[in-house]
C-alpha cells in the first residue's frame, strides 16, 4: 500500500511539470466588470453584435425593441440595427420583408448551412454570458492565432479547435502562437503565448475597448431586465423598512397596557 500511495503521490506531482513542460498552454482568463448602466457602451456593443455577430449567430430570446431600454428609438434601431429579414411567397413571387422591430434576433442561415459550412451549428448567443461567464468571452475574443492546420486558419487558446472563425481579425490583425524558453526550478521551461504578428485596423488598445462594448452587451442580452428588477428590489427594501418602522410602533402601542 506505502508503494502504491507513493507512486500515486509522483504522478500527481510531476503531471503538472510535465504539462508545463511541454508547452500546454494554461490561459488565464482575464478579468471583465460588465456594467449594465453604461448605456453608450451597451449601444455600441449592440452595434457590433448586428454587424459582426448576428450573421451566424441568433439571439433568439431578445427582442430588438427590447434597445429601446438602452435609450435608443425604434426608429433608430429599425434604421441601424435591423439587417436582417426573409423572403415571403406571394402571388407576384418571393418578396423579401425586412425583420419588424418587435421580432426577436434570427438569422437567414439555416441550421443544415451553418453545419455543412462550420461543422457544427453556431449557438444561440441569448445566455452566452451567463453559460461561460463575462470573463470567459471577453479573454475568449482575444485569443485567436493564426493556424494553417484548422479548416477555417484559425484557432483559440481558451477554446482549442474551435469551429468559429475570426471574424474580427481585420479590426485585431493576427497573432501567432510562439514558443518561448524561460527559467524554470532548475531547468527551463517551454511556454507559450500570442504575438501580434500583423497590425489590423485597431490598435490593441482600441480593439480590446471595442471587445469590453461586444461583452458588456452580451451580458446585458442575457438578462435585460436586470436594471429594472435592481431597482424594483431597492424600492420593496425601503418600503419594508417604513412598513417595519409602523409595524414596531403599533406593536408597542398595542402591547404597552399589557402586563
Amino acid at each position: 500500500m506505502k508503494k502504491i500511495a507513493s507512486l500515486l503521490a509522483a504522478v500527481l506531482i510531476a503531471a503538472p511539470v510535465a504539462a508545463l513542460a511541454a508547452g500546454a498552454p494554461a490561459p488565464r482568463m482575464e478579468r471583465f466588470h460588465a456594467d449594465s448602466h453604461d448605456f453608450e457602451s451597451l449601444q455600441r456593443g449592440a452595434r457590433l453584435f448586428v454587424n459582426y455577430c448576428l450573421n451566424c449567430h441568433t439571439a433568439r430570446f431578445m427582442r430588438y425593441n427590447r434597445l429601446t431600454d438602452l435609450g435608443l428609438s425604434e426608429s433608430q434601431i429599425a434604421d441601424n440595427l435591423i439587417l436582417t429579414g426573409r423572403f415571403e411567397e406571394t402571388p407576384a413571387g418571393p418578396v423579401f420583408a425586412p425583420t419588424k422591430i418587435g421580432e426577436t434576433m434570427q438569422v437567414a442561415m439555416r441550421p443544415a448551412d451553418a453545419k455543412a459550412w462550420f461543422g457544427v451549428p453556431p449557438p444561440d448567443l441569448t445566455v452566452i454570458a451567463r453559460a461561460r461567464g463575462a470573463d470567459w468571452l471577453y479573454t475568449y475574443l482575444r485569443s485567436f492565432y493564426r493556424d494553417a492546420g484548422r479548416p477555417s486558419g484559425w484557432n483559440n487558446v481558451v477554446y482549442p479547435n474551435v469551429g468559429m472563425p475570426h471574424v474580427l481579425w481585420e479590426l485585431q490583425g493576427e497573432q501567432a502562437l510562439k514558443t518561448e524558453t524561460v527559467p524554470g526550478p532548475g531547468y527551463p521551461v517551454e511556454v507559450q503565448k500570442l504575438v501580434l504578428v500583423k497590425p489590423g485596423k485597431m490598435t490593441p488598445v482600441e480593439y480590446d475597448r471595442m471587445v469590453a462594448d461586444l461583452v458588456n452587451y452580451l451580458d446585458y442580452v442575457a438578462e435585460p431586465a436586470r436594471n429594472t428588477r435592481t431597482t424594483l428590489g431597492i424600492y420593496v427594501l425601503l418600503f419594508l423598512g417604513v412598513f417595519f418602522v409602523i409595524a414596531y410602533a403599533l406593536k408597542k402601542a398595542y402591547w404597552k397596557d399589557v402586563h
